[in-house]
């Protein structure tokens, strides 16, 4: 592979760059250097100053309104808008169910839905894990039962990120439960103002409520809402999270934490009074990290750029592992970067403006609520350990 910058590239990268400057708004770029939480304002915003650029599906082909970008210029993309502080575009329609409905669903859902989502006239969440079926997703037990032009669902689903928000839900269902596990289960759309659906927040060690039980009462679901086939949703299932891992995988955010981490210990004073950023032992382990995120760097564009008919399995479970990890490092040394000073943290303090941050840096009770979130990335999407039995079965057999 040709990793080289054209002057093609180089004048994205700059176009991109002028976009950012002119159109991010300050207050969001301000959350995100401080790691406040970002409310759904925020996010419906950023994704309608895109879709107004033409930019609001980077990664979809131009029939369907996408950019039809090369995977380069997809990279480039990404790892400027987080450097610049701008939110990452919500994947659960663009990057998960997107995907899906343009490769299996019916004409009528792809005319109805694509476009949808595309404006942000509607906000997805994902239906897959459950109490006892998260890693081992073959085994959930939500259950939907044909009833004439209609199935009824009836079940439980948890770790549902953003779902307070969601106007639509992708779930995975049990429609026949004869056969094997893997074979019984297809994919409806659901509408979340449906009677019978129940959202109920999970608080996390941050003190946030990003993550959501959703409940399923006697829900009514048109027949016309199953994509693809009965009974072959754990197909429609693999190939949504192909793209889910990858996305994992973080570049873009892995890049301007890496950025955060320097600054903040240029920012910092050691005992000796001098700069963090002076201690070689420091500067070691910023380095490492850095070696890390080019190589995650040089993965990704390999698999972006494989061939037709690859399957992706096995380089999206090692980005999704990789990417969770250094994740984690950077998290975890950013608290120690930050110090005594990152102790008195208060949830609160994640909706605050920046006056009200309180004394010390201002980055330091972000970085803890940092440090927290990210304990999570090595087990969502598939744990860790998971995603080496995937790499294993199928490297050696």
């Amino acid at each position: 592979m040709d990793f080289t910058y054209t002057e093609e590239d180089i004048a994205f990268r700059e176009e991109v760059r002028a976009f950012l400057r002119e159109q991010l708004p300050a207050d969001i770029a301000q959350k995100a250097s401080r790691h406040q939480r970002l409310e759904k304002t925020d996010y419906i915003r950023w994704h309608k100053a895109l879709t107004a650029r033409g930019w609001g599906a980077p990664s979809w082909p131009k029939e369907y309104g996408g950019t039809g970008w090369t995977p380069l210029q997809k990279l480039i993309f990404e790892v400027e808008s987080y450097r610049a502080g701008a939110p990452r575009l919500l994947p659960f329609g663009l990057t998960m169910i997107g995907p899906v409905l343009m490769k299996y669903a019916s004409q009528a859902q792809k005319d109805h839905f694509l476009p949808r989502i595309l404006n942000m006239e509607d906000w997805w969440c994902q239906g897959y894990s459950e109490p006892g079926a998260g890693s081992d997703l073959a085994s959930l037990k939500t259950r939907a039962v044909r009833e004439g032009d209609h199935y009824v669902v009836n079940g439980q689903k948890t770790w549902n990120t953003l779902g307070q928000h969601a106007d639509w839900i992708f779930c995975l269902v049990r429609t026949d439960t004869e056969s094997k596990p893997q074979e019984g289960i297809s994919m409806l759309l659901i509408d979340m103002k449906t009677p019978g659906v129940t959202v109920r927040p999970i608080v996390t060690l941050d003190g946030g409520a990003e993550i959501n039980e959703v409940w399923f009462d006697n829900v009514k679901v048109p027949v016309g809402n199953l994509v693809g086939e009965e009974n072959r949703g754990w197909t429609y299932a693999k190939y949504l999270l192909g793209h889910e891992r990858t996305n994992i995988a973080g570049l873009g955010h892995c890049n301007r934490e890496l950025a955060m981490l320097k600054a903040h210990a240029r920012e910092s004073v050691g005992n000796d009074g001098r700069p963090l950023i002076e201690d070689v032992r420091l500067r070691d382990r910023i380095a490492r990290i850095e070696m890390d995120i080019m190589a995650l760097e040089m993965l990704l564009l390999r698999v972006a750029t494989a061939a037709v008919g690859t399957d992706p399995s096995t380089q999206a479970s090692i980005l999704k592992i990789r990417g969770s990890e250094i994740q984690q490092a950077l998290a975890t040394l950013q608290m120690e970067v930050a110090g005594p000073q990152a102790w008195p943290y208060s949830p609160a303090w994640m909706h605050a403006d920046a006056e009200e941050s309180g004394p010390g840096p201002a980055f330091a009770p972000g970085n803890t609520a940092g440090y927290f979130d990210m304990r999570k990335t090595t087990i969502y999407g598939g744990s860790t350990e998971v995603q080496k039995n995937i790499i294993a079965k199928i490297v050696l057999g």
